[in-house]
């Protein structure tokens, strides 16, 4: 794939992840939470000019840099993220304003990275960016997946008063 259609990819992904993140969503425990971050992985990777090969070194620095700051934020947007689980079990989440802050930081750091690398005389490419993207996703989608599986409904936890003590369920009276 050219450039062009890496970075609409990037922008693409991006813009509908950062739109969906602000609703409240279903937070699926399905086992296929993996395959975007995979998908967009296999395409960053299938690129011939993702390591340059000039300042080879210093490319794989980079991408090494771009990796991290990718987990950092994955996770760092995973854990401002609220979720809660409704009476009939299923778990929810919605974006906090921490996890706007959380995308805010890590475009400033990735564009300081871009900084650096242009400084560096590194040729570098969309690739990049992307695996960075499928890091990012991958950590959060994980993350939120582990979270979900720790939490139980309000009725389950048990009452600061009653101790656990099961009720008998509400009958409607006719």
């Amino acid at each position: 794939m050219s450039g062009l259609v890496n970075a609409l990819v990037i922008v693409a992904v991006v813009v509908l992840v950062v739109a969906r993140q602000f609703r409240t969503r279903r937070v699926s425990t399905d086992r296929r939470w993996w395959i975007v971050p995979a998908v967009l992985a296999v395409i960053a990777v299938r690129e011939p000019g993702l390591v340059d090969s000039r300042h080879r070194a210093g490319a794989i620095l980079l991408i090494g840099a771009e990796i991290i700051v990718g987990l950092a934020v994955g996770a760092a947007w995973a854990w401002t993220t609220r979720m809660w689980v409704e009476p009939d079990g299923t778990v929810w989440s919605r974006s906090t304003k921490a996890g706007a802050a959380v995308w805010g930081v890590g475009i400033a750091v990735r564009l300081g990275l871009f900084g650096i690398g242009v400084l560096l005389g590194v040729r570098q490419n969309s690739s990049a960016l992307l695996l960075a993207l499928a890091a990012t996703l991958l950590v959060r989608s994980g993350i939120l997946l582990w979270r979900s599986q720790s939490l139980r409904p309000a009725g389950e936890q048990g009452a600061a008063y009653g101790g656990g003590v099961p009720q008998a369920p509400w009958k409607e009276r006719v």
